[in-house]
């Protein structure tokens, strides 16, 4: 649930660490019978809201019933009631935050402002790979514990501690 353990800050320079943005990023989980109210967003109507059913079966969002693999968006200026009227714990994952107000073009993986930004980053990636990639697999996982990192010079580097 919301609170439970908090996830790591944002970086410094991004939209998300300014709070006037409004941006969560919630995963909720409920056991079978649960229930949670998403309280209104601090923006109203000015941030955008969205749930998306991560894992489980049959949820009511206010007087709405939503199945397993289901996205809704949510009026984010009121509180949003989730009860899970299935027999088994459900995951939902709930995005918000208000929009960025700038073209978007996107491609693929990538999402730039421009189409010219867009060839830009495909013929970079051509190129280089951002850089090269140094992990042995295309899809490679880490442990949850590790957190965030990057890997510099063979050396993983963790931002700051808040």
């Amino acid at each position: 649930n919301p609170g439970d353990a908090p996830g790591p800050p944002p970086p410094p320079a991004s939209w998300a660490a300014s709070d006037t943005n409004d941006v969560a990023v919630w995963m909720i989980e409920l056991e079978a019978g649960g229930s949670f109210t998403i309280p209104a967003a601090k923006g109203g109507a000015d941030t955008n809201r969205c749930i998306y059913t991560v894992d489980g079966g049959q949820m009511t969002v206010g007087t709405q019933e939503i199945t397993e693999k289901s996205h809704i968006t949510l009026n984010a200026e009121v509180p949003a009631p989730i009860k899970n009227n299935s027999s088994r714990k459900v995951a939902i994952l709930m995005l918000q935050g208000k929009p960025i107000k700038e073209p978007v073009a996107q491609h693929g993986p990538f999402v730039m402002n421009t189409q010219a930004e867009i060839r830009q980053c495909f013929e970079d990636y051509r190129k280089t790979q951002f850089g090269g990639w140094p992990w042995p697999q295309d899809a490679m996982t880490f442990p949850h514990g590790d957190g965030r990192f990057a890997l510099i010079n063979g050396k993983k580097e963790f931002p700051p501690t808040a």
